[in-house]
């Protein structure tokens, strides 16, 4: 059975008019060296343990403001166009049937697969967003930047992504909607895009971080908005050096922006004007636009960012297989990747430092699984990793991703697996990106602390918000530890190697999605 929404009582749990609050308890275990006075050495001891959150949830649900970098593109205008069609209602032909919009691949809209008790036998599921109180993506105002000045309507038919019925419906509501200027610097993207660059913000790096913080507030007050996200979903860049005394820390980042050095790419510029303004920010594509300087701004103002590429079809399919191939003890050894698509983005990525960077992004999908199994690899031992991609125009959103797998199994035998994928590239990435904005506006409605640490504030879930990770790939090598943030937060110990699935502390930072 399927129920819409619930109430929980409980005596840990309590409503207030604009809050819940509740106690959890997190069973857990911690690993600690104990000397063998029997036999000499060492051994390894587990032991239980228990720990105590508070959360505490505001649930009042804000007007929320989306401003997309790159809006014009194939998934801003896909995205724009999706939520219009559900709050419209609006129905179309296709060769098969009538079709109905909806929010398919949405975790948050389409998802019903959490159970939530039983009724005379029968399990009872609930979608989602009846968890916690979230905001409507029909009531989601989108705004934007984008390097071409083309209306939205005209990208939605450039895109090739809706089917023709739909596109003449949605086009009154999209051709007057025009993107703000963006920043747009040649160095970091492929040459070919030089021709659409007709919208763009003049100036020094200072002056353009400038107008991307003027333009938030403008779009923040036109539009009656309560909170603002920002999602990058614009070219790939390529990788920026990490310079020491340039970006590697959060002074000399600020003061590189002053220099106007080179080598702050805009997705950084974007990512510092949001933080400043305490603007969640999303990262959509693989770029390095997390510097170290910037991970260090982002921490000292208390501001969420996250993400380095989506996961939507090849990279969704490779993190679940290779995970499943380790955990059932199999060895991949090879795995070879290989795509072709013609839209915007195989453009782009047709340039080799733009494709560097989605290269290193899908390379890093398995490198945790990989590294968790001691028994198939040994230190340092990784599987062959080859991605491939090509572009070719007359495929255009479709995305053809071909996979090969190879793996040892028992006994020194072999086992492949071959994968053939047609990934609506936009269709799959649009829920993603809703997903995400709506994840990242919930993030600092809830907060938490451990019941046992006296008078310690509750602190921001954005510290060690992991729900992100679900519909992207990681930052770097860095990941999210609650425990680890709540400790440092409190000062009541260091990162601890027994709760934490990561061994390395320079992989560490728990204050970054």
């Amino acid at each position: 059975m399927f129920i819409e929404s619930f109430k929980v009582e409980s005596p840990n749990v309590k409503y207030t008019e604009n809050e819940i609050e509740s106690v959890y308890n997190y069973d857990t275990t911690e690993l600690v060296h104990e000397n063998r006075k029997d036999a000499g050495g060492y051994q390894w001891i587990v032991k239980p343990k228990t720990v105590q959150y508070h959360f505490k949830t505001d649930t009042r649900v804000p007007k929320l403001g989306v401003m997309l970098v790159g809006w014009g593109g194939n998934n801003g205008s896909t995205l724009t166009g999706g939520v219009i069609a559900n709050r419209e209602g609006i129905s179309w032909a296709t060769k098969d049937k009538i079709q109905q919009a909806n929010y398919f691949g949405s975790l948050t809209q389409a998802s019903s697969s959490i159970r939530v008790g039983s009724f005379n036998g029968e399990e009872i599921y609930a979608p989602f967003k009846s968890l916690l109180p979230m905001v409507n993506p029909d009531d989601v105002v989108f705004g934007g930047w984008d390097i071409s000045d083309m209306n939205l309507a005209d990208a939605m038919t450039r895109a090739r992504v809706f089917d023709i019925d739909l596109q003449k419906q949605l086009r009154a509501y999209m051709e007057h909607i025009v993107p703000l200027p963006g920043i747009y610097d040649p160095d970091f993207i492929a040459a070919n895009k030089g021709s659409r660059a007709n919208n763009v913000i003049k100036g020094t790096k200072k002056e353009q971080v400038e107008r991307v913080i003027k333009d938030m507030r403008e779009f923040k007050e036109k539009s009656k908005v309560d909170k603002v996200v920002v999602l990058w979903t614009a070219n790939t860049e390529r990788y920026s050096d990490v310079v020491v005394g340039q970006n590697d820390t959060m002074e000399n980042l600020m003061a590189a922006v002053e220099r106007n050095e080179s080598e702050i790419s805009p997705s950084t510029l974007y990512a510092i004007a949001c933080i400043l303004e305490n603007v969640p920010f999303i990262n959509g594509s693989p770029q390095n636009t997390f510097v170290p300087g910037l991970i260090e701004l982002a921490i000292k103002n208390n501001c969420l960012i996250g993400g380095d590429d989506f996961k939507s079809g090849q990279t969704k399919m490779k993190s679940v297989l290779v995970d499943f191939l380790v955990g059932a003890g199999i060895k991949p050894t090879s795995i070879v990747s290989y795509n072709h698509l013609g839209n915007n983005d195989g453009m782009n990525l047709s340039a080799p430092q733009t494709f560097r960077s989605k290269e290193i992004s899908k390379s890093n999908v398995v490198d945790d699984m990989v590294a968790s199994n001691g028994i198939l690899y040994e230190p340092g031992e990784h599987p062959d990793h080859v991605v491939v991609i090509k572009y070719v125009p007359y495929v255009g959103d479709s995305k053809r991703a071909m996979d090969e797998y190879t793996s040892e199994i028992f006994m020194g035998g072999t086992n492949t697996i071959v994968l053939h994928n047609t990934c609506e590239d936009s269709l799959l990435a649009a829920p993603i990106i809703l997903d995400l904005v709506l994840l990242a506006e919930l993030s600092p409605a809830f907060k938490l602390r451990p019941e046992n640490r006296g008078q310690v504030p509750f602190l921001p879930s954005s510290r060690y918000h992991t729900q992100l990770s679900h519909q992207s790939t990681s930052c770097s090598t860095r990941h999210t530890c609650g425990e680890c943030a709540l400790k440092a937060e409190s000062n009541a110990g260091e990162h601890n190697e027994g709760l934490c699935r990561f061994s390395s502390r320079e992989q560490h930072d728990p204050r970054v999605q």
